[in-house]
C-alpha cells in the first residue's frame, strides 16, 4: 500500500504536465484569440561602441581642461525644483546671456530679457569671492549679493520662501513668480557655473586618487537627427569613479564621469559628491562643437547643470560655437562686480 501511493506520487507530476500541454496544443489548434502573437519592440543598442582603458579615459577629461578661458553668447534656461517634492519643475522663459570664462575659477555672466535687452541679473568671481546682482522683480526681491567661493549658504529668504506645501491635487500653493525667479538667480553661484562649462582637469599623478572604471548601459530618448519621435536606444557608457583615500580600506567618492562610448568617447556626464557622499552637482554635456573661429577644439555646445541641494537646474546653450573667443587673456577686473545701481547688499559672510 505504502509503495502504490509512492510510484502515484511520482508520476502524478509528470500525467499532470503531459496534460497541460495537450490543452495548450488544441487551443492553439482551434486558433483560440486568447494567444495571440505579438511583435515588441526592443530598443536596440547604439553601436559601434569603442574601447578605451582608464589613461584614455583621463586623456579626454584633460583635452577638455586644456581651454583656458572662453567667451560667448549663451542662452540660459533655469529650471526650479523647489516643488519637486509635488511633482512640479518651473520652468523659466530662455533668457540671453554673454559669459567670459577663465580658469581658474574666473566668471562674469551677464543675463538680459531676449529681443528687448533688458538686464535681468549679472555674477562675476574671481576665484575668491563672488558678487550676484539681480536686477528684475518687485524691488524688495531685487538684490546685490556678495559671498566667498569656498564657504556654504543657507538659501536666501527669497528662496526660502518657494519650499511651498503641496495640495491634495499635487498642486504648489501660490508663490510669486517673480519671486521664484529671484529665488534662482540668488541661489546661483558663479563657482558652480564656471565648474560646469570649464571642466576641471584630472590629476592622474595625485597617490591619494583612486579611478576606477566600470560599464553602463541606460535606456534613453534617441536624440539622433534622424530618429523617429518617442524612439528610444540603449546607449553604452564607461562610468569612471574617482575616489580619495582615507586609509584602512577606506575611500571617498569625490567624482563620477561617464563617457559616452558610441563611434567615439566622449565625455557624457560629470557628478560631484560631498563628504557625507550626497550628490551636490549633476551636469550633462550635450552637442559637440567646433568651437573658435580655427575650430581648434571640439566642446559641449549644450551644458545642463543640476544642483539638487539647491533645487535648481539650469541649461546653458552656446548661440554660435564657431564665434566664441577660446583662449584670449582677461584683465582681472573684468571679473569683480560693483553695485552701481544701489541695490539692497546682502554679504552672506556676515549673515
Amino acid at each position: 500500500m505504502k509503495n502504490g501511493s509512492y510510484f502515484r506520487s511520482q508520476f502524478a507530476g509528470p500525467r499532470l504536465c503531459a496534460g497541460v500541454l495537450i490543452v495548450l496544443a488544441l487551443f492553439g489548434a482551434s486558433g483560440c484569440s486568447r494567444f495571440v502573437k505579438r511583435d515588441v519592440a526592443v530598443p536596440s543598442l547604439l553601436s559601434p561602441l569603442v574601447e578605451a582603458d582608464t589613461n584614455q579615459l583621463l586623456e579626454e577629461v584633460n583635452r577638455l581642461a586644456q581651454v583656458r578661458s572662453l567667451r560667448g553668447k549663451i542662452d540660459i534656461q533655469f529650471l526650479d525644483n523647489s516643488f519637486a517634492k509635488c511633482g512640479i519643475a518651473e520652468r523659466y522663459r530662455t533668457a540671453e546671456g554673454d559669459v567670459i570664462l577663465e580658469r581658474p575659477g574666473h566668471v562674469y555672466l551677464v543675463i538680459q530679457a531676449p529681443f528687448v535687452g533688458t538686464k535681468i541679473a549679472e555674477m562675476a568671481s574671481d576665484g575668491e569671492r563672488f558678487q550676484v546682482a539681480v536686477y528684475q522683480g518687485d524691488e524688495k526681491y531685487r538684490r546685490f549679493v556678495r559671498g566667498t567661493n569656498s564657504a556654504n549658504y543657507k538659501r536666501l529668504e527669497g528662496s526660502a520662501a518657494l519650499d511651498a506645501d503641496c495640495d491634495e491635487n499635487g498642486k504648489k500653493k501660490t508663490a510669486m513668480a517673480q519671486q521664484r525667479q529671484v529665488g534662482a538667480l540668488s541661489g546661483l553661484r558663479p563657482q558652480h557655473f564656471t565648474d560646469a562649462l570649464l571642466v576641471p582637469a584630472v590629476a592622474a599623478s595625485n597617490a591619494n586618487l583612486i579611478y576606477a572604471k566600470s560599464e553602463a548601459f541606460v535606456e534613453e530618448l534617441d536624440e539622433r537627427p534622424r530618429a523617429k519621435r518617442g524612439a528610444r536606444v540603449v546607449r553604452g557608457y564607461y562610468v569612471l569613479d574617482e575616489l580619495q583615500s582615507e586609509g584602512e580600506a577606506r575611500a571617498r567618492l569625490l567624482r563620477r564621469l561617464w563617457f559616452d562610448r558610441f563611434g567615439g568617447i566622449r565625455l557624457a556626464r560629470l557628478q560631484n559628491f560631498d563628504e557625507r557622499g550626497q550628490l551636490i552637482t549633476d551636469v550633462v554635456y550635450r552637442n559637440s562643437q567646433k568651437f573658435g573661429e580655427e575650430g581648434n577644439y571640439t566642446l559641449p555646445a549644450s551644458i545642463e547643470l543640476t544642483r539638487p541641494q539647491d533645487r535648481y537646474s539650469l541649461r546653458v546653450t552656446y548661440q554660435m560655437p564657431g564665434e566664441v573667443r577660446v583662449d584670449r587673456d582677461w584683465p582681472p577686473e573684468t571679473f569683480t562686480l560693483e553695485n552701481k545701481t544701489s541695490l539692497q547688499e546682502v554679504d552672506l559672510d556676515k549673515e
